[in-house]
């Protein structure tokens, strides 16, 4: 079912902004000391896969699949019988970083959001234990929804308990969704395409993960910053809001994205760039693309507000005086939308 339109169902405030998820460096708590403050009003997670196994997106994201096992092998992340030593270091990591979340808001009350690697992502990269990518599997595929479902909503209601002034929002990061429904994944030897995964499927294996989610108050979101994201199906799924990066929107994502608003979806705008540049671009230029496609779906100017600004995509690769700059600009665009919406 679609989000409703009701402003209340949603815990930010207007023309705020948060990050992706992801930041350089190996030191949470620097991490988070820079979150709380340069996103006071929407803090988020810290991920930091510069600290190693374990903490890179498809190992935070195994650490939350309930019951199910996983070590790391030289052809990467993969399902095994039994727990070891990869996945105990994950699920630490990942202790690690909410005890960190806890120590650094304290006496928070607000939107605070968690994320990690949605299934479809998870089943295209992680292998199974004899054989090619979860991906080819139906029923592994099945498993890893089932197991993430259960997973994510232990620690959403563990951080609900760690911080009970936060009202959460749970970002489920999937880059590799337009590829899993283009059939362009390729098997474990690299020399094939795995098929197309039927939209249906996709929706249904989505939507357990993002039902369970919403049953635990928290708001559920999808991210991706890859090109094609595929709107329609993440509304059926039950997402109630959608990270993009909006320099790859193309004039025919128009008429979902603007379905997608009708129905009281909620967008997450990345507009500043991931990676370094010369010149970090000004309030006016940042916002340039995410005008050109507010007027091409011809919304009001104001209810733009409604909507969560941040950076493109993850900032793992940038340095922490990008992360700093680009965060500002974020809070700046967001704020120029709230105080003069009309000057767009």
């Amino acid at each position: 079912m679609a989000a409703g339109t009701d402003a209340t169902a949603f815990p930010w405030p207007p023309g705020v902004a948060t990050g992706v998820g992801s930041l350089p460096g190996d030191d949470p708590a620097e991490a988070m000391r820079i979150v709380i403050g340069e996103l006071p009003d929407f803090p988020h997670l810290v991920e930091l896969p510069a600290a190693g196994v374990g903490a890179d997106m498809i190992g935070r994201g195994a650490a939350h699949l309930a019951e199910l096992h996983v070590e790391y092998a030289p052809s990467g992340w993969r399902f095994t019988q039994r727990p070891g030593g990869d996945e105990r270091r994950a699920r630490a990591l990942l202790r690690r970083d909410l005890d960190v979340l806890e120590e650094f808001t304290q006496g928070f009350r607000g939107p605070l959001k968690i994320q990690c690697a949605g299934p479809w992502t998870l089943a295209a990269t992680i292998e199974l234990r004899y054989g090619d990518k979860a991906l080819a599997d139906s029923g592994a595929v099945r498993d890893i929804a089932d197991a993430l479902a259960e997973g994510i909503a232990e620690v959403t209601r563990d951080v609900s308990r760690r911080v009970p002034g936060a009202r959460l929002v749970v970002q489920l990061d999937e880059p590799l969704l337009p590829a899993v429904r283009a059939g362009t994944v390729p098997t474990a030897s690299g020399f094939a395409m795995l098929p197309a995964i039927d939209e249906q499927v996709v929706r249904e294996r989505l939507g357990v993960v993002l039902t369970r989610i919403a049953d635990t108050d928290a708001v559920p979101v999808v991210h991706c910053c890859a090109a094609g994201v595929p709107i329609d199906t993440l509304v059926a799924a039950g997402a109630r809001a959608i990270g993009l990066d909006v320099t790859l929107l193309a004039p025919a994502d128009d008429d979902s994205l603007g379905a997608a608003v009708e129905k009281g979806v909620r967008f997450f705008f990345g507009i500043v760039p991931s990676t370094e540049a010369d010149d970090l671009p000004t309030v006016a230029e940042s916002a340039a693309p995410l005008r050109r496609l507010w007027n091409r779906l011809g919304f009001p100017a104001e209810e733009l507000a409604r909507h969560v600004v941040t950076p493109a995509c993850g900032l793992a690769g940038a340095s922490v005086a990008w992360v700093r700059r680009a965060y500002r600009r974020c809070v700046d665009v967001g704020r120029s939308i709230l105080e003069a919406p009309e000057g767009w």
